[in-house]
């Protein structure tokens, strides 16, 4: 009986809290976070549009988030970024073909390094950030 008493006691407390509220304030608190978006309503202006392009990374960013988990220490066979016997069979290939292997995957090394969110120029980028200067 004490616990009926205590849960109507709560439930009286709370609706004479909700009613001091304004119902709005109260059923935007409540609801749930999750919510589709139709036309028509305010959240919809941008539907339909193409998202805004983030601004290209470059070689060297992409390198340091992608690719040097890998590529500074040889991982699966992966060449390390300046070594140049490491790099030099595959450089005879042209850098067409390395790129195309980053974008592609080839062997162990899994298409574009894991980067999913890397445009094919940032790939083309990085690639040429690991074989500048050897």
């Amino acid at each position: 009986m004490k616990t009926v008493i205590t849960a109507i006691t709560s439930l009286i407390s709370l609706s004479a809290f909700a009613a001091s509220e304004d119902a709005d304030v109260v059923l935007e608190r409540l609801k749930h976070p999750a919510f589709v978006c139709v036309m028509g309503d305010p959240c919809s202006e941008n539907l339909g549009k193409a998202p805004v392009a983030a601004a290209a990374r470059t070689g060297d960013q992409v390198y340091l988030s992608a690719c040097a988990a890998c590529h500074t220490s040889g991982a699966a066979g992966a060449p390390k970024t300046g070594d140049a016997g490491a790099w030099g069979a595959r450089m005879d290939q042209g850098l067409e073909t390395l790129v195309k292997h980053a974008i592609d995957g080839y062997k162990a090394m899994p298409a574009r390094g894991l980067c999913a969110d890397c445009s094919d120029q940032e790939i083309a980028d990085a690639v040429a950030y690991m074989i500048d200067g050897l």
